[in-house]
């Protein structure tokens, strides 16, 4: 088994269905769903959905982007419409720190500090009857040197 599976099975949840029937729960769902097949389009390799480690952090999608060799720690936001603002909108420095924390994990985990990454943003609107919109925010935000480690 690879380094990369044994992260990947080691932090993620398990497959079994979340429970509830929570519409925006299934519209998330969906939405990385759309995001890993629209990544992949675009010369990503997926690593791991849904990176949980317990010390703590979340990335929803770990993947390579093979035209630069950058690994991409991508958030994913998803929305109904449009009326409630850009989905991007909704990461906080908060949530930035969080999914931050996830990727310090996984760098610490691969045993390689000097590995470049970023952290984009995934936008995705799914309309009533139309095609979703998908839109991908390279290097959507940054940490400071000292939040690095």
């Amino acid at each position: 088994m690879g380094l990369v599976q044994f992260i990947a099975d080691l932090f993620s949840p398990s497959s079994k269905p979340r429970s509830g029937s929570d519409p925006r729960h299934a519209l998330g769902r969906r939405g990385e769903k759309l995001a890993a097949k629209f990544l992949r389009k675009n010369g990503h390799k997926i690593l791991c959905k849904n990176f949980r480690p317990k010390a703590g952090g979340e990335v929803d999608i770990v993947c390579r982007d093979t035209a630069t060799n950058e690994l991409v720690f991508a958030e994913v936001k998803t929305r109904s419409q449009e009326g409630w603002g850009r989905p991007a909108d909704a990461v906080t420095r908060d949530k930035e720190e969080l999914i931050a924390r996830g990727a310090r994990r996984w760098i610490r985990l691969l045993d390689r500090q000097d590995v470049c990454y970023r952290f984009d943003i995934i936008e995705i609107i799914i309309g009533d009857s139309e095609e979703p919109h998908i839109n991908q925010i390279k290097a959507a935000f940054c940490l400071p040197e000292n939040r690095r480690r």
